[in-house]
């Protein structure tokens, strides 16, 4: 049977101008406030991205390098920009795939996150091919051993961190804390980071409701006040360069660092690192039932 895997992505404007859109197609046409728009559009600006995203870049890159790993085609599928989860479905089909895997660039499961990416590949298929998806791999060895070696021999404390989601999915039974918990777990135990690190959360959304914490900011000051002063931070659940990488991270978390008279690092991101991309084909191909390539 033929062949192709739709690499699945949250999504990211190309330039400046597409934020507004960009910020629309993520709300589904819920009210937008003025002002998280104006945030939203200032942390661009703020970051560079004028006329294009290097996000974007990242994720094509992926996507080729991973082609190149599986020698079958590999499709890119935004959930909120373009191109789109069914348009990869439609160039997929095209292209003769009876088989394909999806598998989201998001290591962990939440019904709020992965749940909608495989509920708009399965409708853009409309079971015109066989559809194999990858739920989660949050435990994957090649991941964790990646991410191993950005923070072993560190003399710092290091923080892992993922995306924030509202604390109702915890009476849902959502596996998503404990998948990112046990991810932190692994990645420490195969560092031998002993005792030397903790976990914590980023990237809360104004919605009004509780999210998962602690929040970085909040947790940076608990370690100063524990007498920690340098920290390097691994974010286990994302693996690009993303807005929040580069803005909770690289700017608000550098903020209140400097504050608190800390030194804070963060791990370089897997991107399109030629481990991360194994470790990709690994997870396509066994979700295909076909052995890895030796």
């Amino acid at each position: 049977m033929s062949e192709a895997v739709i690499l699945m992505a949250y999504g990211s404007p190309e330039r400046l101008a597409d934020v507004p859109a960009y910020y629309a197609d993520i709300r589904g046409g819920r009210p937008i406030a003025p002002e998280n728009l104006a945030d939203l559009v200032a942390r661009y600006r703020t970051l560079g991205i004028e006329d294009s995203s290097p996000l974007n870049a990242i994720t094509e890159q992926t996507r080729a390098a991973l082609e190149e790993e599986l020698r079958f085609p590999v499709y890119t599928g935004m959930k909120h920009w373009t191109p789109r989860i069914a348009g990869a479905a439609e160039a997929a089909l095209a292209g003769g795939a009876e088989r394909v895997v999806g598998l989201v660039l998001a290591p962990h499961y939440s019904v709020l996150s992965i749940k909608g990416y495989r509920d708009q590949l399965g409708q853009a298929l409309a079971a015109r091919a066989e559809l194999a998806f990858v739920e989660s791999w949050y435990d994957e060895p090649g991941f964790i051993e990646l991410l191993a070696d950005r923070v072993r021999g560190t003399n710092a404390h290091v923080v892992f961190t993922a995306h924030s989601l509202p604390e109702r999915i915890l009476a849902m039974g959502d596996p998503y804390k404990d998948q990112l918990l046990e991810t932190s777990r692994l990645v420490a135990e195969a560092a031998g980071l002993d005792e030397q690190w903790s976990f914590s959360f980023q990237s809360e959304s104004p919605t009004g409701e509780p999210w998962l914490g602690p929040d970085i900011l909040d947790h940076l000051g608990a370690l100063r006040e524990e007498g920690v002063t340098d920290v390097l931070i691994c974010p286990v659940g994302f693996v690009s360069d993303h807005l929040e990488i580069r803005w909770d991270i690289d700017v608000e978390a550098q903020e209140r660092a400097s504050e608190l008279g800390m030194q804070v690092a963060r791990i370089e991101m897997p991107n399109a690192d030629p481990a991360f991309i194994r470790t990709l084909a690994v997870v396509a191909r066994r979700a295909l039932g076909v052995p890895s390539r030796a």
